[in-house]
């Protein structure tokens, strides 16, 4: 009853919509049916029945134009989810028909969404899905390769075999199949074959979970089955203003924070079988899970004070090496360290405990891989296909072609999903200025329509990515890593910026870490160093950042970029993080500068926690502690860091000291606190700064304390203000300043109060 051509299209693989032949097809006597032809192709098979599910008959299937292409016809008016019994290499087999199930799941308006670019959650209908199809339980299987010849599902159930889980191909290129009896767990990848026959074994583009490296298959998830119980948490975050709080960000590659020993039973694992297992690091070493880093780091960052842990991208990756700046499972938070479930504990847990989760997040580039997005459908599909604008050569990685819709609605989807599924509180977007602009470390490259060097295209996807994520959820945050001059990075798309709540401050990072190499006697000609960032703070909402950039590549790690003998080393870092800490602006410091690492981060090894047995390492931790919980407790070092009257310079022009001063006020105005900084190892014993207000100023900080390893100079707790105008102030403090130190001062109203009465 069928064409031997249109057998050969399904032995062939070659069908773009196998439903037109495969599975069951009702026959018509009167208008009314009577009967059905059952069609299989089955690879392998020798025999086949189709059993009807009210009797269990089992009717015969007959060979047609092939031996393993079966038919039959039933005689009955209904026939639903019959089964087939197959016979080969020796034993039978019962499984449902998938191509009995022939209600699409994709609806016409997800497709209309998805084409053009506004499906925000189009992860809810492509990649695997376990669900219940026609009272069946199984896995719902999309993928979008519009150029692809054909599509399959092949994997563990099916022995890698693609003639077996031919795809059905919609209208705008997304390709479906329920396969009925697949259960989370399973291995899966799909077989895309072009036009010249030619065959790509890819990973799940939206796979929420993948293989430990270096195995590359996607694996079939539940993300709906975890408890969350941080709801206080979620509903705080929706009702703060966020860039009034204090944040303070402790940024951590979860690969080399901490490692157990090889032999050590991996412990909590929640998904099936042991991936940690897998996930060698190098003899006798493996990765922590994420329940034992939610042991383990949760209180340690709590400990410290910090508001925020950052997690260097934990999407998952193929080579440890990238840091997991290079992204194969957009979709997938990395294997490594355990399941999808297992992450979200983490997060939970961290909220549970008052700190915050930020991501980095890497819309800008993917690798190479041949499992992942390059060349996905036999064609330039996510990537532009000009290497002039579709690839990085320095990074040996390719750019996403951020003007084809689909491809857009993939990665503004994808930062939806992380809040969404995961409970993200923010991100960090990776190298934005690699995105912003076409010349980006390029020697050929493509002007825009109007000739300039500016992408376009990716600045547009830049703002949607970002009012999206706004309108789902306020009160997170969006955090640009872009090192030029852009303007308006953290402004509102509405007033013509790109979005972002944040940008790093580069600026301020060179400047600094330039002028605290220096030695000290040369600062005093490069004070600049110290005040610029001053002149164009307003422009942008800055972040602080000393992350692992600068901890890399043969820069040396914080203590060791600091001149001097070993104590101006530590009283150089205080000085410097103080200031930090002091200066307008959130903050975010990677992990290994609070216990004073000296060799260079690592990758490939733990953090030197050895070095905690010194007592100078043990008061560095310490003087962290100390210094986030002056930051949190003081309104006045946050809450108008991007208004013009939170900030106010004392003296900025005494570099024969080099010596800064400075005021800053929280949005109460009788708050505010004095910061003074000397930047050399030379004391200074009578130095005058001028103060607003008369009265005794406490000493909060003092960066040189003895408990910080520190001289121990300072003002014996506070000074008395003196009617000595100073400054253009009418009252002024005599201060002992320390060597290298940075002292905090405030208005101790209640003293004050109690001595003029």
């Amino acid at each position: 009853m069928i064409a031997p051509e249109q057998v050969n299209k399904i032995v062939w693989n070659q069908h773009h919509d196998p439903f037109e032949v495969l599975g069951p097809h009702p026959l018509e006597e009167n208008g009314k049916v009577k009967s059905w032809i059952v069609r299989a192709y089955l690879p392998q098979a020798e025999k086949a029945w189709v059993i009807c599910p009210g009797d269990r008959k089992e009717y015969p299937m007959q060979s047609v134009h092939h031996p393993n292409f079966f038919e039959c016809k039933i005689e009955v008016d209904e026939l639903a989810n019959y089964q087939l019994r197959i016979r080969g290499q020796g034993h039978d087999r019962v499984m449902y028909d998938p191509y009995a199930f022939r209600s699409p799941v994709l609806t016409d308006f997800d497709l209309h969404l998805f084409s053009e670019g506004n499906h925000h959650r189009i992860y809810e209908k492509m990649g695997a899905h376990p669900m219940e199809m026609n009272g069946v339980k199984g896995v719902y299987f999309a993928v979008w390769a519009p150029n692809a010849r054909n599509v399959s599902v092949i994997g563990q159930f099916n022995d890698w075999d693609g003639r077996q889980h031919q795809m059905r191909k919609r209208e705008n290129g997304t390709w479906e199949l329920f396969i009925p009896e697949v259960k989370p767990g399973t291995i899966y990848k799909y077989e895309v074959k072009n036009w010249e026959g030619h065959i790509y074994e890819k990973a799940d583009p939206y796979g929420f979970q993948h293989e430990v490296r270096p195995q590359t298959a996607s694996i079939v998830a539940d993300l709906d089955s975890y408890q969350w119980n941080d709801e206080d948490w979620m509903e705080k975050r929706r009702m703060t203003e966020t860039l009034k709080q204090p944040i303070s960000v402790y940024e951590v590659h979860l690969g080399s924070w901490l490692h157990r020993a090889y032999e050590e039973p991996a412990r909590y694992l929640r998904g099936e079988g042991d991936p940690v297992q897998v996930a060698e690091l190098r003899p006798g070493a493996r990765f922590l899970t994420y329940y034992e880093l939610a042991e383990e780091l949760i209180p340690y960052v709590k400990e410290l004070g910090y508001t925020h842990i950052e997690l260097l991208p934990v999407a998952e990756h193929p080579f440890d090496g990238s840091w997991g700046y290079q992204v194969t499972g957009y979709y997938a938070p990395t294997s490594r360290f355990g399941s999808p479930e297992d992450f979200m504990y983490f997060v939970d847990q961290c909220h549970q405990n008052g700190i915050g989760v930020l991501i980095d997040w890497v819309p800008g580039h993917f690798p190479k891989d041949g499992h992942g997005l390059a060349f996905f459908d036999g064609t330039h599909l996510y990537e532009y296909a000009d290497p002039r604008i579709g690839e990085h050569k320095e990074w040996g990685t390719l750019v996403f072609n951020y003007a084809r819709n689909e491809v857009r609605n993939f990665l503004v989807a994808n930062a939806l999903f992380w809040f969404d599924k995961y409970h993200i509180d923010g991100m960090r977007v990776d190298a934005v200025a690699s995105m912003l602009y076409l010349d980006y470390f390029r020697e050929e490259w493509l002007p825009n329509e109007y000739g300039g060097r500016e992408h376009l295209a990716a600045r547009d996807f830049i703002c949607q990515v970002n009012s999206v994520l706004y309108s789902y959820y306020p009160g997170i945050l969006s955090i640009a890593e872009e090192s030029t001059d852009w303007p308006m990075v953290s402004w509102p798309t509405y007033v013509g910026g790109l979005g972002f709540n944040l940008k790093w401050n580069m600026g301020w990072m060179h400047d600094m870490l330039d002028y605290f190499h220096m030695d000290p006697w040369f600062r005093q000609f490069h004070q600049n160093n110290v005040t610029f960032s001053m002149w164009y703070n307003h422009s942008e909402n800055y972040m602080l950042a000393l992350s692992h950039d600068e901890v890399v590549h043969c820069k040396s790690s914080m203590l060791g970029k600091m001149p001097g003998d070993e104590w101006q080393k530590y009283a150089n870092v205080r000085a410097l993080f103080t200031y930090m800490f002091c200066h307008p602006g959130k903050k975010t410091m990677f992990m290994s500068m609070e216990i004073g690492q000296w060799n260079e981060w690592n990758v490939w090894s733990d953090l030197e926690w050895h070095l905690l047995q010194y007592d100078a390492h043990q008061q560095l931790k310490h003087f962290f502690s100390s210094l986030n919980a002056l930051y949190k407790d003081q309104p006045a070092l946050y809450e108008k860091d991007y208004e013009e009257s939170g900030f106010e310079w004392i003296d900025c022009s005494d570099n024969r000291h080099s010596v800064v001063s400075f005021i800053r006020r929280s949005k109460d105005d009788s708050d505010w606190l004095i910061t003074v900084c000397n930047f050399t190892p030379q004391p200074h014993s009578h130095y005058r700064v001028g103060v607003p207000e008369p009265g005794f100023y406490a000493e909060l900080f003092n960066s040189d304390s003895g408990e910080f390893g520190g001289s121990n100079m300072g003002n014996l707790g506070g000074k008395w203000s003196e009617d000595w105008s100073f400054h253009n102030r009418p009252y002024s403090l005599d201060l002992c300043l320390p060597p290298l130190g940075v002292l905090v001062l405030k208005l101790d109203r209640e003293k004050t109060l109690d001595s003029v009465e």
